[in-house]
């Protein structure tokens, strides 16, 4: 439903950042003035940093899994609890770990898994990595090419998974009130599924096809009859 009195300008909701999870997929990267000593922190050398710009492989093979305890194996340093972590929470601990070996390191940590889905009625369903820190359910869309003509806006169902459990939220975004929703932005691994609207279910299951089928088969029977 739309606004009666939009407003001009809105608020949103406070953004929850991610926790990191077992499973999750990191990169972690450390620079500094001494380049030999940063590559023993390194997965790879340097370089691997620059191909995670131009492909998602290298970033995922240049990762650290965490593992189901939640921890993840850190060169020299060794296992580094990161579980229920945030990204920044986990770039202060590492920074503050490898400041006993280096003064002046710089720590880069990234989500390589931060993906949402697009289904049901959007131009291009499937599967789409996300290279920002955040993104709302408008980005989301677009990346999809948008909803079809028979996509509903009152009836988009957010599935979100938490702890071993999904939870399912039915958002309308036809209105300006979804910009002030909790939901508003997305979490990795987030599903979106755009409900069609009934209309379409109706044509499909009112469509005389009978009489279309009947109708072709006449049509066959006399070209055939005249031949």
């Amino acid at each position: 439903m739309v606004d009666d009195f939009p407003k001009s300008v809105y608020e949103h909701y406070p953004r929850q950042d991610y926790k990191i999870q077992p499973g999750d997929n990191l990169f972690i990267q450390v620079l500094g003035l001494d380049a030999q000593t940063a590559d023993l922190f390194s997965f790879q050398p340097s370089g691997a940093y620059r191909q995670y710009q131009t492909n998602d492989l290298s970033a995922y093979l240049s990762s650290y899994t965490v593992d189901p305890k939640g921890y993840v194996e850190f060169s020299i340093i060794g296992n580094i609890f990161v579980k229920d972590k945030t990204i920044n929470e986990i770039k202060i601990l590492l920074q503050e770990a490898i400041s006993e070996y280096m003064r002046d390191a710089t720590v880069i940590v990234k989500l390589v898994n931060f993906r949402v889905t697009l289904l049901g009625e959007v131009a291009r369903p499937g599967q789409y990595p996300v290279y920002h820190t955040q993104i709302n359910i408008f980005e989301a869309l677009a990346m999809a090419g948008d909803l079809t003509q028979w996509g509903d806006r009152r009836n988009v169902h957010l599935i979100r998974s938490t702890k071993g459990e999904s939870q399912v939220i039915k958002l309308d975004i036809s209105g300006r009130k979804i910009l002030e929703s909790e939901y508003y932005f997305l979490m990795p691994d987030d599903i979106l599924y755009v409900i069609p609207m009934e209309a379409k279910t109706f044509a499909f299951t009112t469509f005389p096809y009978s009489v279309v089928f009947s109708t072709i088969t006449t049509a066959l029977l006399i070209l055939n009859f005249f031949k």
